[in-house]
């Protein structure tokens, strides 16, 4: 239950991806507009593999590094973004109070050894003694611990020293979904002060890719943006890693740490694979989030992947109301599962900051408010609004998610901020 007057900051941002580390190499390459997709490397499928990232930077011992696996690395590096970001990074009083929450999926297989058994079994005598003998002796020991998903919070407590509470979500997007709405939830209600909220994933796995080829979910051959993916499309798998670091307002202020938005709300709903399923779930979201839209001056974010019908579904969602601008986000990060959600929150906030800054306007940035929902289907969307609210809204395999708002309140201490007659332009990269 949500205490009166409880306010939700998000004071950090972490996050790597195929356009770089942090904010500015994300803002740079998204206003330039090319998108860093690789249709070669793992042909006929395409990928966004993670941009070159100096892993000492984070996480300084080369043999930490060595014991995590690429998923976890980068993880572990993007939340050490999140806690620099935020001003917390070795600072045990703080990190000791900092809550975890990360969402995960599970860890890599040895390839090699995979291999070399579906290879044999073709001609083994004995394929179940085949089988299991090969299981039992080639596999390393260590491999079943590899493949627990807590690994990347167990990572993270070790390098950063982030010692408060726990958990580890699995489950897609849903898991990135619940992983915001919970730390949320958790300090509205002050069960938590300060929260450390995020995951990551390796999308240049070639086992992973073999599952979603299985079911046809992958974008093959040529890269194309997301809205002309048409019927036959899929997604391209992501290597990325968010992070945010989410705060008491009364926290915040006490250690005199910088909003940079305001997290309002988290939304999230379940719908069917009935024909128009999406589009009624998301009118229901859209219902409830609605009064939280203070006037008609919202855009878009989506993080659709191109994964039909639940993209086509989303669509006429929109269609419904003209004149909202609609930017994607799958162009141009690619598709990054369990941590989708928390990377479109946070390009959200880097749009706000950065209109902010064209605008020239002065003030504190705990005006910018984000409101979230989300709901599951079999695709992912997000919605961002660079000029009063914000929308984010995320939908994938399996699941649909929506965030909306970010807005700058009237109130005595932080008066609405006047809208320019031109609004800033908004980076071609996010365009449909």
């Amino acid at each position: 239950m949500t205490e009166p007057g409880r306010e939700a900051w998000i004071t950090g941002i972490g996050i790597v991806s195929g356009l770089g580390e942090g904010p500015d190499a994300h803002w740079q390459q998204l206003m330039a507009g090319k998108p860093q997709a690789d249709a070669a490397s793992r042909a006929p499928y395409v990928i966004h593999p993670l941009a070159p990232v100096d892993f000492d930077k984070q996480i300084p011992k080369k043999g930490d590094q060595r014991q995590m696996e690429p998923w976890q690395r980068i993880g572990t590096y993007a939340a050490g973004l999140a806690l620099d970001s935020a001003g917390i990074k070795g600072k045990p009083d703080l990190l000791a109070k900092t809550d975890m929450i990360v969402a995960a999926g599970g860890g890599e297989r040895d390839l090699s050894v995979d291999t070399a058994i579906l290879t044999g079994l073709r001609t083994a005598e004995n394929p179940a003694l085949f089988l299991n003998e090969h299981l039992m002796n080639d596999l390393r020991p260590t491999l079943f611990l590899a493949q627990l998903s807590n690994l990347l919070a167990g990572n993270i407590s070790i390098v950063h020293g982030v010692t408060g509470s726990s958990r580890t979500f699995m489950g897609e997007e849903a898991a990135g979904i619940d992983a915001v709405r919970i730390a949320l939830s958790r300090i509205l209600a002050g069960q938590s002060e300060l929260a450390l909220v995020g995951g990551a994933h390796h999308g240049e796995r070639k086992d992973m890719l073999a599952q979603y080829a299985f079911n046809g979910y992958l974008l093959k051959g040529d890269f194309k943006p997301v809205w002309q993916r048409g019927p036959a499309g899929g997604f391209a798998a992501a290597s990325l890693g968010a992070f945010l670091v989410i705060e008491a307002r009364e926290h915040a202020q006490a250690r005199g740490a910088a909003p940079l938005a305001k997290l309002s709300a988290a939304l999230s709903d379940r719908s069917d694979r009935r024909p128009g399923a999406v589009t009624a779930t998301l009118r229901r979201l859209w219902d409830q989030l609605a009064a939280k839209l203070d006037d008609a001056r919202y855009a878009v974010i989506s993080g659709a992947t191109g994964v039909e019908p639940a993209t086509g579904e989303e669509r006429a969602f929109l269609a419904e109301r003209p004149g909202l601008a609609v930017r994607a986000t799958g162009s141009y990060v690619g598709h990054g599962v369990e941590p989708q959600f928390p990377m479109n929150i946070a390009l959200a906030e880097l749009g706000w900051e950065r209109a902010h800054q064209c605008w020239g306007k002065s003030g504190s940035p705990a005006g910018r408010t984000l409101s979230t929902s989300g709901e599951f289907t079999r695709v992912q969307e997000l919605a961002e609004n660079l000029r009063s609210p914000v929308l984010c809204h995320c939908h994938s395999l399996s699941l649909f998610s929506l965030c909306p708002t970010a807005t700058y309140p009237s109130s005595p201490s932080s008066p609405r901020y006047p809208i320019p007659a031109s609004r800033p332009r908004i980076p071609p990269s996010l365009s449909p």
